[in-house]
């Protein structure tokens, strides 16, 4: 789905991703599009939280991981301040481009080895990244991460991941993403295995740091309330494909895909205006592997409004209502 911004400069321009794999035995295997022609970006200078939403096996995981430099596109290009991110052979560049693009992983616990005392990794961040030239100094660059989010380098001395709830543990990860002072943070699921009751915090913690810090966000989530509560933008993905990406009170609000319908359905009480009202979690369901080589729409096959061109071609990127939705329902209108 391809998103136009002129005259702005980006700070992560996405164009025409896509990633295929192998699935199977080496003979009777076949090629499974997991990202499927992907574009969008985000502003260099305009802070904000940008969702991908999907379900399980949506293509979210595989975008945010050539997002990162972690997987090359088959096709397509991930440009950051302009460089295609695949020409970053050096460890010297991966270094400056990790110290402006930082990760927070789904679970906080996978990221710090429970024989090692916490703080010791964000020292080694500062350390690594060039942040601090010596401990003292370290400790004054992890201290003030550490504010950020709530928390402060005396309480967490010498303490172990054992020792902390997850609510501590996934703020301490922000913490130690917000050391190298990023442009970008990209969270993959960060709430997922937060308890209820810190889940709102830690989302909050987000809208902070694009309000007062200016960080831009890439929020990646199945969880419809945290992505309504939380986001400036928002991109639904099914099968691969965006099939809807537009603000979010447009998308989720007044949705024009019917598979992004579908979704709003679910939810058992209508969407309020109030975003603080936004409490209750909303996962999207787990459909067939099978939709991700189909021809035509990945929905077609459950929609209730699709037709024979629905089934035998791929649907254009329609403008309509101040977004871009992938569905021939909307052809005519554009037209």
């Amino acid at each position: 789905m391809a998103e136009q911004t002129a005259g702005t400069a980006k700070l992560l321009d996405v164009r025409n991703v896509t990633r295929s794999f192998h699935v199977g035995g080496l003979i009777n295997g076949t090629k499974m599009i997991a990202v499927n022609d992907v574009s969008f970006s985000l502003e260099a200078g305009k802070p904000e939280i940008f969702t991908i939403a999907g379900e399980s096996g949506s293509g979210k995981t595989t975008l945010s991981r050539m997002l990162l430099r972690d997987l090359e596109p088959s096709g397509g290009e991930v440009l950051f301040e302009g460089r295609d991110v695949t020409t970053i052979r050096r460890r010297k560049e991966f270094a400056a481009f990790m110290k402006k693009v930082q990760p927070v992983f789904q679970n906080p616990f996978e990221t710090f080895n429970p024989l090692r005392r916490v703080e010791e990794y964000l020292f080694d961040t500062a350390l690594n990244f060039g942040v601090a030239s010596d401990r003292k100094s370290a400790a004054q660059a992890v201290d003030k991460s550490l504010h950020l989010v709530g928390l402060s380098l005396e309480e967490l001395s010498r303490r172990y991941p054992h020792e902390l709830s997850g609510g501590q543990i996934q703020r301490i990860s922000v913490a130690r993403s917000l050391i190298s002072n990023p442009s970008l943070i990209l969270a993959d699921e960060p709430v997922s295995m937060v308890d209820a009751s810190l889940r709102m915090a830690i989302v909050n913690l987000f809208k902070k740091l694009r309000d007062e810090q200016g960080v831009s966000v890439i929020y990646i989530t199945h969880d419809l309330a945290t992505a309504y509560y939380i986001s400036d933008r928002i991109a639904i993905m099914l099968r691969g494909y965006v099939v809807e990406m537009g603000p979010v009170e447009a998308v989720l609000g007044r949705p024009l895909h019917p598979y992004t319908q579908l979704l709003k359905e679910s939810v058992p009480t209508p969407i309020p205006v109030d975003k603080e009202a936004w409490a209750q979690r909303i996962g999207l369901s787990t459909q067939e592997v099978k939709e991700y080589n189909q021809i035509g729409c990945k929905f077609a096959g459950r929609c209730p409004q699709a037709m024979d061109i629905c089934r035998s071609a791929d649907p254009p990127d329609i403008t309509s209502d101040g977004r871009t939705v992938k569905c021939y329902l909307y052809k005519e209108v554009q037209s």
